[in-house]
């Protein structure tokens, strides 16, 4: 490690510090992806579309999921337009889409023309079925995407219809986050053979890829039971969350014996022997409506102060107002203020290594610029709207 590799104060650089990336504006994974790349210090050049790309008509310079980025806006539908994103690809590492299959070859910017102007290209494909199969085509949203695969399938009460989980599972953890990681794997691998990857990330399959543990457990008997009575989906007492008497909320995950034996003997039910057997499922019902009554007869501030000493794997349930607010995540930071919006904090950590502060996005912020390093010389020549 030479000094170079390091800023002031001795930090390392960015993990992707020097690494340059074209994403075609989006909504939901791909723009989360371009937010996980920029935020360790990839250059994320956006080219955004004329009018905007959010159907929900959001004030975008608003948005979290666009920030640290340069931009750039273009008609793809102009020739020139797309021999401007063909120029900015041979100096890319990467570029990442969200079309419908078959749309960026429309428009000339599938991987057939691009890997050959840049042939250690990454480029990172972002769909709910996949390029391929009977439902490729077909639209969708991340509560289709999960309800395929058993994701949506295992959520929720008993006898009620699955809730829609936000659009955590298929859009982020599924999508974005696992295009970031197709991502940087290929990544590695054209720096290590001149080569670049395609890849086909499907929400559905990245989601489904998320329900690997809940196989483990049904392989070994221990998730046989209907929605909502297994030991992680809010069937055990112990691993559940609870109405407290001011209408705020508490969660318990006492999975291990000993966190549930610090949990009884703070409540005082340690002689009690409905709560002998913790795993006893025939008497999960009546257990979990036991402390439904006990939690549900004080404050959750009372709560706190009873059971977040013993170590038995208590929380409180917090809003999102309230969460860059807690003791914990204020001593770590983990919620940050850019333009005066409250967003958190880019994620993993990297330990000594400089943090890539956000910025929020602004549209067509760096034309000139961008246009400049790929040699044109007339930007106002180039339509963007």
């Amino acid at each position: 490690m030479t000094r170079a590799d390091r800023v002031d104060g001795g930090l390392m650089r960015p993990v992707l510090d020097g690494v340059r990336v074209i994403e075609l504006a989006g909504i939901g994974p791909a723009p989360f992806c371009g937010m996980m790349l920029a935020d360790h210090g990839a250059e994320v050049i956006r080219i955004d579309r004329p009018g905007g790309s959010d159907p929900l008509a959001q004030d975008q310079r608003r948005d979290v999921l666009l920030r640290s980025r340069r931009s750039i806006t273009l008609d793809l539908k102009q020739p020139e337009a797309v021999e401007i994103v063909g120029r900015l690809v041979e100096t890319a590492d990467g570029l990442i889409e969200g079309f419908r299959p078959g749309v960026a070859e429309r428009l000339g910017l599938g991987p057939d023309k691009l890997l050959l102007r840049n042939p250690a290209l990454v480029y990172g494909r972002m769909t709910g079925w996949g390029q391929h199969g009977p439902l490729s085509d077909k639209a969708g949203h991340d509560l289709n995407y999960i309800s395929l695969n058993g994701c949506l399938g295992a959520l929720g009460s008993e006898g009620e219809p699955p809730p829609p989980p936000l659009n955590l599972i298929g859009d982020y953890g599924g999508g974005g986050m696992m295009l970031a990681f197709g991502f940087v794997a290929a990544l590695l691998a054209a720096r290590q053979t001149g080569e670049g990857r395609v890849i086909d990330c499907s929400m559905a399959e990245g989601s489904a890829a998320l329900m690997a543990g809940m196989w483990s457990l049904t392989h070994n008997g221990m998730w046989d039971k209907g929605r909502g009575q297994n030991l992680l989906d809010g069937g055990a007492p112990f691993y559940a969350c609870y109405a407290c008497s001011d209408g705020a909320f508490i969660a318990i995950g006492a999975i291990e014996a000993q966190f549930y034996a610090r949990l009884i003997d703070a409540l005082g039910l340690s002689s009690d022997p409905l709560f002998a057997a913790q795993h006893d499922q025939s008497k999960w019902p009546a257990m979990k409506a036991r402390l439904a009554a006990i939690f549900g007869s004080a404050s959750r501030a009372s709560w706190t102060e009873r059971l977040q000493h013993r170590d038995c794997c208590y929380t409180e349930v917090l809003t999102m107002a309230e969460a860059p607010s807690h003791a914990h995540n204020r001593a770590r930071g983990s919620y940050l203020e850019v333009g005066g919006l409250t967003q958190p904090h880019p994620a993993p950590r990297f330990i000594g290594t400089q943090v890539a502060a956000p910025q929020m996005w602004q549209r067509d912020s760096d034309r000139a610029e961008i246009l400049a390093e790929i040699g044109v010389a007339d930007p106002d020549r180039i339509a963007a709207t």
